[in-house]
């Protein structure tokens, strides 16, 4: 993994040594703080362009153009919430997916079944065990967002979503997010109704360079990525684990996200 990673800044090949709990420490830490972290050139310069150079076509002949209209719930009922709330506000999503059963000669492949790499993961977020996904669609997919498409404002499902930028467009596409607006115990639903009225004084911006790694724990914290402007689309890989091996998504769940099944 060498020629993929850059393993003298971010030994995840030496698990147990000095450096390699340092690592894990200043990842902790930041999440708690911030509730998320960033690795900056995790990925080297050489497979980046590579994945790029074997997803960029595929983008123009067999992505799945994956657009709708969402609240930040994604959900058509609210619990406990009137119809005329401004928590169902609607937002515009727009995306070109590849999943990973198109993407299985790709560096990026490598790096998301990598045990060492599942493990670093795993201590990071304090759980025993994290696995790759069993479903040859939804366990890593690389996503592009081409000229007016972004990512709108939605709270994730699972507890963290971990991706890799691979190529930043010539403007926008900005990650805009508010730590820990609800939590298990307290929807906020005040304190999202301003988020989606705009009118949170405390959403954060970033922007990172390609090749950043991103651990975000996005399920109490809202989030989205501005619209990509210009000729050059914003390409990122999301990699997806759980607790638990085999998991798979439902039909229903890959017709939604891929437009396929199988």
């Amino acid at each position: 993994m060498r020629d993929i990673l850059d393993l003298d800044r971010y030994p995840l090949d030496q698990r147990g040594s000095a450096d390699y709990e340092a690592l894990v420490s200043r990842c902790k830490a930041d999440l708690a703080a911030g509730g998320m972290f960033n690795l900056e050139g995790f990925m080297k310069p050489a497979p980046i362009a590579e994945t790029l150079a074997y997803a960029m076509p595929k983008f123009d002949t067999e992505a799945f153009r994956h657009e709708r209209m969402h609240n930040i719930y994604f959900k058509t009922v609210i619990p406990d919430v009137p119809a005329d709330s401004p928590l169902y506000t609607e937002f515009s999503t727009s995306n070109l997916t590849l999943c990973a059963d198109q993407l299985q000669a790709a560096p990026v492949t490598k790096l998301y079944e990598w045990p060492p790499f599942v493990d670093f993961l795993a201590d990071v977020m304090e759980r025993p065990a994290l696995f790759p996904m069993a479903d040859p669609l939804a366990r890593l997919n690389v996503m592009a967002y081409r000229d007016g498409q972004g990512l709108n404002w939605h709270f994730d499902r699972s507890e963290f979503t971990t991706t890799l930028l691979l190529q930043a467009p010539e403007e926008g596409s900005t990650f805009l997010y508010r730590t820990d607006l609800r939590s298990a115990d307290d929807p906020n639903y005040a304190g999202v109704e301003r988020l989606v009225r705009g009118q949170d004084p405390d959403v954060q911006a970033l922007d990172v360079e390609p090749g950043t790694l991103n651990v975000f724990r996005g399920v109490n914290t809202p989030h989205c990525v501005t619209p990509a402007k210009g000729k050059r689309a914003r390409v990122v890989t999301v990699l997806t684990y759980y607790e638990t091996e085999g998991a798979m998504f439902t039909e229903e769940e890959r017709l939604g996200f891929y437009g396929r099944t199988s």
